[in-house]
């Protein structure tokens, strides 16, 4: 499975889009759609620039290992949705962490919505401190996945 044009959008909402580089919140140097390397691995360093056409090539190049590590690791049938919500996270959280988080052994248990909403929410820090744009990422996130549960158990009743 790979993001649909939704799951990039989301994903540029949350990141923005910035074609000269920065420092973000832990005081790393990203561009782009929150790249702190390019395909090949060389880091971003301040100073860099690139055009949008590069960002979006980048970009595809950048994502498709978070859509394999979302198809690898996540063990239940899900959704487009609820795919789009776990590239974002992963995306934003790197897959290592993803591959170990609670989120993910919450999902492959088919734990309660409300558990797997928490386990979200447990990743809304940056530089160890509580990060009011990541805890708004994150309940976005959540709500994306879980409003998929709910609207395939509201259809499955009916």
């Amino acid at each position: 499975m790979t993001i649909d044009n939704t799951g990039r959008k989301l994903i540029y909402d949350f990141e923005g889009v910035r074609l000269k580089a920065y420092k973000d919140v832990a005081g790393v140097p990203t561009i782009g759609v929150g790249f702190t390397y390019y395909p090949g691995g060389k880091k971003v360093a301040i100073g860099d620039t690139i055009t949008q056409a590069q960002c979006d090539e980048m970009f595809t190049a950048i994502v498709a290992s978070y859509e394999e590590g979302v198809t690898q690791l996540v063990k239940v049938p899900i959704n487009q949705t609820q795919f789009n919500s776990l590239v974002s996270f992963s995306f934003n959280v790197g897959s290592s962490a993803f591959s170990k988080s609670t989120l993910l052994k919450r999902i492959n248990t088919k734990a309660s919505p409300e558990l797997i909403k928490e386990a979200f929410l447990m990743y809304d820090k940056a530089g160890g401190k509580v990060n009011s744009d990541l805890t708004e990422r994150r309940i976005k996130e959540a709500d994306l996945f879980i409003k998929s549960i709910t609207n395939e158990a509201n259809t499955n009743t009916k």
